[in-house]
């Protein structure tokens, strides 16, 4: 099924690769910007408006909670029902050391709030939060795609593997923009998406 999308695109192919074009040039500018400043650390109000920043010219549900329920490789996020609910819940946790940020980062993964590019908009939001909770990022670049993508599987029931990922993989270069768009890079090649690199992209 192609996603209801504002390009009039009916092919997935196509619609996978305008979505990656225009949404790493929207993380691009996420960056450049000083958007990201503006945000509250750990807030759902900022996982939106990170998913709605970048997927708004792509998608209209983007920054929009999902209304159908999702599922993955078998596993079923959060039902719709629970959803509202399961959201505040996991603002109210707390998110003052590396453990709490992580399993913060784990329960809103549970959740999947979004239609789509819930991971790609997690993941920043994650760096964000260590940005300004600890004074450090991931440097998603050290982490194995497949690595990673176990490790969050297994996430629900013992989060120790990702933690151990996460850590080992953390810098204290908060502002490097390369390792920024290199992040973003792995991220996307995560989900599939490595066509373009963000560093070569530029606005029309």
């Amino acid at each position: 099924m192609i996603l209801q999308n504002k390009l009039g695109i009916s092919d997935a192919v196509e619609l996978a690769r305008e979505e990656e074009r225009f949404s790493k040039i929207k993380a691009k500018k996420l960056f450049e910007s000083g958007f990201l400043a503006t945000l509250e650390a750990g807030s759902f109000a900022s996982l939106c408006a990170i998913h709605s920043y970048l997927f708004a010219e792509i998608y209209p549900f983007a920054g929009k909670v999902r209304e159908v329920n999702i599922s993955k490789g078998g596993f079923r996020f959060a039902p719709i029902s629970y959803l509202e609910v399961s959201l505040k819940n996991i603002e109210q946790m707390p998110q003052n050391s590396f453990d709490t940020i992580v399993e913060k980062y784990v329960e809103m993964n549970i959740a999947h709030p979004f239609r789509e590019g819930n991971g790609r908009s997690m993941r920043i939001w994650l760096d964000h939060i260590f940005k300004l909770e600890l004074q450090c990022v991931v440097d998603w670049s050290k982490i194995d795609k497949d690595d990673y993508l176990l490790a969050m599987e297994r996430s629900p029931i013992k989060d120790i593997e990702i933690k151990h990922l996460l850590k080992e993989a953390l810098s204290d270069r908060v502002d490097d923009f390369s390792l920024y768009m290199r992040g973003i890079d792995t991220s996307y090649y995560y989900e599939g998406y490595m066509l373009y690199k963000t560093e070569n992209l530029k606005e029309d």
